[in-house]
Order: C-alpha cells, then sequence, then structure tokens
C-alpha cells in the first residue's frame, strides 16, 4: 500500500501551509497524516517543520536530539543548510521532513524588519526546485507544520506556499479565531504573496454527540462555504496515541474512524488540487 510508484512529470510542487494560530486544533495530526494518505496514493511527500515544539518531526518517529534534528528547520532559514542537507527519510517510503526542534524560538522571537526575513523559507524551496541534482528528492506536495502563532515563522511558511489548509477544531471559539487568520492570510496575500489562497477549512475533533460541534460545523459552512471541505474528523482517541508511538495514525491503526477521515480528506483535496489545475 505505501510503495505504489507513480511516474509523473518533473512540476513545481504544490506547497501547503498546515496553520491556525491557536494550538491544540490538530494541526501536526493533519499534516503527519495527511502526507500519509497522500503516499498511499502515489504522491511524494515533504514535511516542514516549523513549529519548535517539533511534534511532527516526533510523530514521524525522529528522535527529540540535537544530533538526531541537525541541520534543521532552522539551518535552512538560516541559510547555513539547504533544504535536501536538512531533510530525512521517515519509515515511509516517499515521505521525508526538515525536523524542528527547540532552536526555532530564535527565529519566532524575531518580529518585523528587513523584508528579506519573510521570504526565507520560500527562497530555500525554490532553490530546492530549481536544482536538477535534486529531482530525484523533489516532492510532488509540502506540506508546512506551522506553529500556533502568528509569528515570523508562519510568514514565512505563509509567504512561500500557495495555499493554506486550516484545521478548526470543532468548538465554542472556532469561529473568533477564523477571522483573525483570514485577516492575516488577507495581509500576507496583499504585502508578500498575491498568489494565496485558501485551500480548505478541515474540521476537526468532531463529536457527533455533542451539539455544539453541529452548530460550529453550520456557523463555519456559512461564512466559508464550499472552502470548507465537506469531510469531517472525528474526535478520535487513536489519533491522540499513534504519535507517542511515533507514527501517523494510518500506520497505527489504518482501520480507526480518524484514518478513514482523513483518507477521505486527502481524496478530497487531490479532487480540489485537479480541479484548480484544470481551471
Amino acid at each position: 500500500m505505501w510503495n505504489r510508484k507513480v511516474d509523473r512529470p518533473k512540476t513545481r510542487p504544490r506547497v501547503l501551509a498546515i496553520t491556525n494560530q491557536k494550538g491544540g486544533v490538530g494541526k501536526t495530526t493533519t499534516a503527519i497524516n495527511l502526507a500519509t494518505a497522500l503516499v498511499a496514493v502515489g504522491e511524494k511527500v515533504l514535511i516542514i517543520d516549523l513549529d519548535p515544539q517539533g511534534n511532527a518531526s516526533t510523530g514521524l518517529g525522529v528522535p527529540n536530539t540535537i544530533e538526531a534534528r541537525t541541520p534543521s528547520a532552522l539551518e535552512v532559514l538560516t541559510g547555513e543548510a539547504s533544504v535536501r542537507q536538512a531533510m530525512l527519510p521517515t519509515d515511509i517510503d516517499d515521505m521525508s521532513i526538515v525536523p524542528a526542534q527547540i532552536d526555532l524560538t530564535a527565529m519566532e522571537a524575531e518580529g518585523g524588519g528587513r523584508t528579506g526575513r519573510n521570504f526565507r523559507l520560500r527562497d530555500a524551496l525554490n532553490a530546492h526546485f530549481a536544482d536538477p541534482q535534486n529531482d530525484d528528492v523533489c516532492p510532488s506536495y509540502v506540506l508546512i507544520d506551522c506553529p500556533p502563532s502568528l509569528n515570523i515563522l508562519t510568514v514565512n511558511a505563509l509567504a512561500a506556499a500557495d495555499a493554506v489548509i486550516v484545521p478548526l477544531q470543532c468548538e465554542f471559539f472556532a469561529l473568533e479565531g477564523l477571522g483573525l487568520l483570514v485577516k492575516t492570510i488577507d495581509q500576507v496575500r496583499e504585502q508578500l504573496n498575491p498568489e494565496l489562497t485558501i485551500q480548505g477549512v478541515i474540521l476537526t475533533m468532531h463529536d457527533r454527540r455533542n451539539s455544539l460541534s453541529h452548530q460550529v460545523e453550520d456557523d463555519v459552512r456559512e461564512f466559508l462555504g464550499q472552502k470548507v471541505y465537506s469531510t469531517i474528523i472525528p474526535r478520535n482517541v487513536r489519533l491522540s496515541e499513534a504519535p507517542s508511538f511515533g507514527k501517523p495514525a494510518l500506520l497505527y491503526d489504518h482501520s480507526c474512524p480518524g484514518s478513514k477521515a482523513y483518507i477521505k480528506f486527502a481524496s478530497e483535496l487531490i479532487k480540489r488540487e485537479r480541479g484548480l489545475a484544470a481551471a
């Protein structure tokens, strides 16, 4: 299932930033499980871990040590290492990761200033894509796992991305935070990345027994319409357990409701991507 190969002409990979300034909404869970589902249907995926907590790296089995995570995303952003030099293989064929560790807080603390700071990740990725020597490790998708804040790291991700995926927890304050994020994306589009779009909003941690979850779903769909994926990620204990074993849920328990939902989500995302390519 995980070794299916698909031959494609070389094109620039799609870069998708997975972001929400609120923590605990399922960004990292979405990044690693969406990546796994994409690999399962023949895509090659690179994850960029831009969260100083490094949870995406841990969730894919990268030891949380300086030795194992050097060079990391920090070295890529500072120009001390190329994307290829920082890439690590994972236990899943055709999936690699640029890991993160706590030293990313040095970048996280940076405020505004020179415009060039906002384009460090974009420039590093563009250099990677343009080098023919990297053809063997160029993915079809790059997923950027962003930190739970709107700082220089998130701005770098949005400046580098073609589109944004927003995981949104089905809870009371969901719409309030979504409004702020949409404003931030609009500002980045105006000032740094005019091509940036919202690929979609994925509802997470949905409890079908809870009327509040259904109310949030209705409100978000009314607010953003077709931007909200039809797929809903349920609240599922297996999704929460999997990272402690260094595995995506799709490998930890591929038959659990959460895994099935992420497979469905990947199919929906690919369908949207094909529609955009054909437009």
